[in-house]
């Protein structure tokens, strides 16, 4: 639990689940709200899921192996890892291309999730 939300106790009094308490001034507040409308506090409780995978390990892959797709293999992307692999990383326009997409943080893996920073 994060010290700046405070979950709700569910009191069966009609209390609704989905509502906690921000840490910082007290204001109830959704547990899906980035911050807090009141204070601005974040919630680190509606944080968004990242991939278990490094957006570093994947650029050092792509800039060093990216012609080979092992940044594709890496991030669960097998289809486009082999297709890679046999077009030389579309003759290193792909890679580049996925190189920038890893650099700038929009590169994704294959469950749709961003990169570890």
């Amino acid at each position: 639990m994060s010290s700046s939300t405070v979950s709700v106790p569910n009191s069966g009094m009609g209390a609704n689940p989905s509502m906690i308490f921000c840490g910082t001034c007290g204001h109830q507040i959704a547990s899906t709200a980035p911050s807090c409308p009141k204070c601005g506090a974040p919630n680190a409780l509606a944080a968004t899921p990242v991939s278990e995978k490094s957006m570093v390990a994947a650029a050092l892959l792509c800039f060093f192996l990216g012609t080979f797709g092992i940044h594709r293999f890496y991030t669960g992307k097998i289809g486009t890892g082999i297709l890679m692999l046999l077009t030389l990383g579309g003759l290193g326009i792909w890679s580049l291309i996925d190189l920038i997409m890893i650099i700038v943080g929009s590169y994704k893996d294959k469950q749709g999730l961003p990169l570890r920073r």
